[in-house]
Protein backbone atom coordinates (compact mmCIF):
# COMPACT_ATOMS: atom_id res chain seq x y z
CA UNK A 1 0.00 0.00 0.00
CA UNK A 2 1.06 3.58 -0.60
CA UNK A 3 -0.11 6.83 1.00
CA UNK A 4 -0.04 9.98 -1.14
CA UNK A 5 0.19 12.98 1.16
CA UNK A 6 1.68 16.30 2.15
CA UNK A 7 2.64 15.53 5.74
CA UNK A 8 2.26 19.10 7.04
CA UNK A 9 -1.39 19.43 6.02
CA UNK A 10 -4.11 18.90 8.65
CA UNK A 11 -5.75 16.02 6.78
CA UNK A 12 -2.48 14.14 6.41
CA UNK A 13 -1.65 14.83 10.07
CA UNK A 14 -4.94 13.23 11.11
CA UNK A 15 -4.11 10.05 9.22
CA UNK A 16 -0.50 9.96 10.41
CA UNK A 17 -1.40 10.41 14.08
CA UNK A 18 -3.96 7.62 13.71
CA UNK A 19 -1.44 5.31 12.00
CA UNK A 20 1.13 6.08 14.70
CA UNK A 21 -1.39 5.16 17.39
CA UNK A 22 -1.94 1.82 15.65
CA UNK A 23 1.76 1.23 14.95
CA UNK A 24 1.27 1.03 11.17
CA UNK A 25 4.04 1.89 8.70
CA UNK A 26 3.28 2.65 5.03
CA UNK A 27 5.15 3.63 1.91
CA UNK A 28 4.54 7.32 1.31
CA UNK A 29 4.76 9.69 -1.62
CA UNK A 30 4.85 13.40 -0.87
CA UNK A 31 3.04 15.80 -3.20
CA UNK A 32 3.54 19.53 -3.73
CA UNK A 33 0.07 21.07 -3.57
CA UNK A 34 1.20 24.62 -4.27
CA UNK A 35 2.82 23.39 -7.48
CA UNK A 36 -0.46 21.69 -8.39
CA UNK A 37 0.60 18.04 -8.15
CA UNK A 38 -2.94 17.22 -7.08
CA UNK A 39 -4.36 18.89 -10.19
CA UNK A 40 -2.72 16.51 -12.64
CA UNK A 41 -4.78 13.98 -14.59
CA UNK A 42 -2.63 11.22 -13.10
CA UNK A 43 -3.50 12.23 -9.55
CA UNK A 44 -7.17 12.80 -10.34
CA UNK A 45 -7.29 9.21 -11.54
CA UNK A 46 -6.28 8.17 -8.02
CA UNK A 47 -8.37 10.60 -5.97
CA UNK A 48 -12.12 11.03 -6.39
CA UNK A 49 -12.03 14.48 -4.80
CA UNK A 50 -8.62 15.54 -6.11
CA UNK A 51 -7.25 15.98 -2.60
CA UNK A 52 -4.77 14.34 -0.28
CA UNK A 53 -4.30 12.07 1.51
CA UNK A 54 -5.04 9.14 -0.78
CA UNK A 55 -4.40 5.51 0.10
CA UNK A 56 -3.59 3.21 -2.82
CA UNK A 57 -4.23 -0.44 -1.99
CA UNK A 58 -2.16 -3.33 -3.30
CA UNK A 59 -4.85 -4.19 -5.87
CA UNK A 60 -4.89 -0.64 -7.24
CA UNK A 61 -8.09 0.51 -5.55
CA UNK A 62 -7.86 3.86 -3.80
CA UNK A 63 -9.42 5.58 -0.79
CA UNK A 64 -9.49 9.32 -0.20
CA UNK A 65 -10.83 11.34 2.76
CA UNK A 66 -8.72 11.05 5.88
CA UNK A 67 -11.33 9.50 8.17
CA UNK A 68 -12.31 6.92 5.54
CA UNK A 69 -8.65 5.86 5.47
CA UNK A 70 -8.60 5.64 9.27
CA UNK A 71 -11.79 3.59 9.32
CA UNK A 72 -10.29 1.20 6.77
CA UNK A 73 -7.33 0.43 9.01
CA UNK A 74 -9.56 0.24 12.08
CA UNK A 75 -11.53 -2.55 10.39
CA UNK A 76 -8.48 -4.16 8.77
CA UNK A 77 -6.56 -4.47 12.03
CA UNK A 78 -9.10 -4.98 14.85
CA UNK A 79 -8.08 -3.79 18.30
CA UNK A 80 -9.76 -3.96 21.68
CA UNK A 81 -8.87 -0.29 22.01
CA UNK A 82 -10.46 0.98 18.79
CA UNK A 83 -10.08 4.73 18.34
CA UNK A 84 -13.65 4.76 17.01
CA UNK A 85 -15.04 3.36 20.28
CA UNK A 86 -15.77 -0.08 21.66
CA UNK A 87 -19.29 -0.38 23.07
CA UNK A 88 -22.36 0.77 21.18
CA UNK A 89 -22.63 3.87 23.37
CA UNK A 90 -18.94 4.72 23.15
CA UNK A 91 -18.98 4.38 19.34
CA UNK A 92 -21.92 6.77 19.20
CA UNK A 93 -20.22 9.24 21.54
CA UNK A 94 -17.00 9.17 19.53
CA UNK A 95 -18.94 9.68 16.30
CA UNK A 96 -20.92 12.53 17.82
CA UNK A 97 -17.90 14.40 19.16
CA UNK A 98 -15.83 13.72 16.09
CA UNK A 99 -18.53 15.25 13.91
CA UNK A 100 -18.85 18.23 16.26
CA UNK A 101 -15.09 18.88 16.18
CA UNK A 102 -14.91 18.42 12.44
CA UNK A 103 -17.98 20.38 11.35
CA UNK A 104 -17.85 23.17 13.93
CA UNK A 105 -14.08 23.34 14.30
CA UNK A 106 -11.67 21.93 11.74
CA UNK A 107 -13.65 22.53 8.54
CA UNK A 108 -14.58 26.04 9.67
CA UNK A 109 -10.90 26.73 10.38
CA UNK A 110 -10.06 25.57 6.85
CA UNK A 111 -12.58 28.07 5.47
CA UNK A 112 -11.13 30.84 7.59
CA UNK A 113 -7.54 30.15 6.56
CA UNK A 114 -8.14 29.68 2.84
CA UNK A 115 -10.38 32.73 2.49
CA UNK A 116 -8.27 35.06 4.61
CA UNK A 117 -4.85 34.06 3.27
CA UNK A 118 -6.10 33.38 -0.28
CA UNK A 119 -3.40 30.74 -0.51
CA UNK A 120 -5.22 28.96 -3.33
CA UNK A 121 -6.75 31.97 -5.06
CA UNK A 122 -5.34 30.67 -8.35
CA UNK A 123 -7.81 27.77 -8.23
CA UNK A 124 -10.75 28.79 -6.02
CA UNK A 125 -12.92 31.79 -5.23
CA UNK A 126 -11.87 33.50 -1.99
CA UNK A 127 -14.20 35.69 0.07
CA UNK A 128 -12.25 37.47 2.79
CA UNK A 129 -15.38 38.44 4.73
CA UNK A 130 -16.40 34.78 4.92
CA UNK A 131 -12.93 33.97 6.15
CA UNK A 132 -13.24 36.48 8.98
CA UNK A 133 -16.70 35.18 9.88
CA UNK A 134 -15.35 31.62 9.91
CA UNK A 135 -12.47 32.67 12.15
CA UNK A 136 -14.95 34.14 14.65
CA UNK A 137 -16.98 30.92 14.55
CA UNK A 138 -13.89 28.93 15.49
CA UNK A 139 -13.29 31.25 18.47
CA UNK A 140 -16.90 30.78 19.54
CA UNK A 141 -16.54 26.99 19.30
CA UNK A 142 -13.68 26.70 21.81
CA UNK A 143 -15.93 27.06 24.91
CA UNK A 144 -17.74 23.90 23.78
CA UNK A 145 -14.48 21.97 24.03
CA UNK A 146 -13.60 23.66 27.31
CA UNK A 147 -16.90 22.56 28.87
CA UNK A 148 -16.55 18.97 27.65
CA UNK A 149 -12.95 18.73 28.86
CA UNK A 150 -13.91 20.15 32.25
CA UNK A 151 -16.08 17.05 32.71
CA UNK A 152 -14.07 14.36 30.88
CA UNK A 153 -10.37 13.61 30.34
CA UNK A 154 -10.82 13.21 26.60
CA UNK A 155 -13.03 14.83 23.98
CA UNK A 156 -15.45 11.90 23.64
CA UNK A 157 -15.33 10.77 27.26
CA UNK A 158 -13.00 8.47 29.18
CA UNK A 159 -10.75 7.25 26.38
CA UNK A 160 -8.50 8.77 23.72
CA UNK A 161 -10.20 8.54 20.33
CA UNK A 162 -10.28 9.83 16.78
CA UNK A 163 -12.26 12.79 18.17
CA UNK A 164 -9.15 13.83 20.10
CA UNK A 165 -7.06 13.52 16.94
CA UNK A 166 -9.37 15.82 15.00
CA UNK A 167 -9.66 18.28 17.88
CA UNK A 168 -5.87 18.35 18.30
CA UNK A 169 -5.25 18.88 14.58
CA UNK A 170 -7.75 21.74 14.67
CA UNK A 171 -6.11 23.32 17.71
CA UNK A 172 -2.64 23.10 16.17
CA UNK A 173 -3.92 24.51 12.87
CA UNK A 174 -5.72 27.55 14.29
CA UNK A 175 -2.41 28.95 15.48
CA UNK A 176 -2.13 30.15 11.87
CA UNK A 177 -5.27 32.20 12.53
CA UNK A 178 -3.79 33.61 15.75
CA UNK A 179 -6.31 31.69 17.85
CA UNK A 180 -5.41 29.91 21.10
CA UNK A 181 -7.19 28.98 24.34
CA UNK A 182 -7.73 32.05 26.51
CA UNK A 183 -7.14 32.31 30.26
CA UNK A 184 -10.62 30.96 31.04
CA UNK A 185 -10.11 27.79 29.00
CA UNK A 186 -7.85 26.05 31.50
CA UNK A 187 -9.02 22.50 30.78
CA UNK A 188 -8.63 22.92 27.04
CA UNK A 189 -5.10 24.18 27.60
CA UNK A 190 -4.22 21.23 29.87
CA UNK A 191 -5.67 18.73 27.39
CA UNK A 192 -3.70 20.35 24.56
CA UNK A 193 -0.46 20.10 26.54
CA UNK A 194 -1.19 16.43 27.27
CA UNK A 195 -1.89 15.70 23.61
CA UNK A 196 1.43 17.24 22.58
CA UNK A 197 3.24 14.69 24.76
CA UNK A 198 1.64 11.62 23.16
CA UNK A 199 4.26 9.64 21.20
CA UNK A 200 1.98 9.49 18.14
CA UNK A 201 1.77 13.28 18.06
CA UNK A 202 5.40 13.90 18.96
CA UNK A 203 6.37 11.77 15.96
CA UNK A 204 4.19 13.84 13.62
CA UNK A 205 5.41 17.15 15.04
CA UNK A 206 8.98 16.00 14.55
Amino acid sequence: MKLYELAMTPSARRVNIFLNEMGIELDRQSLNLRAGDNLSDEFKALSVNGRIPVLELDDGQTLCESIAICRYFDELIPSEHSLFGRSALEKAQVEMWHRICELQGLLVAFQAFRNITKVYQDRERCVEAWGEESRQRVIEFLPTLEKQLSEHPFVAGQHFSVADITAYVMMSFIKHLEIAPDDTQVNLGKWLATMEQRPSILAVNG
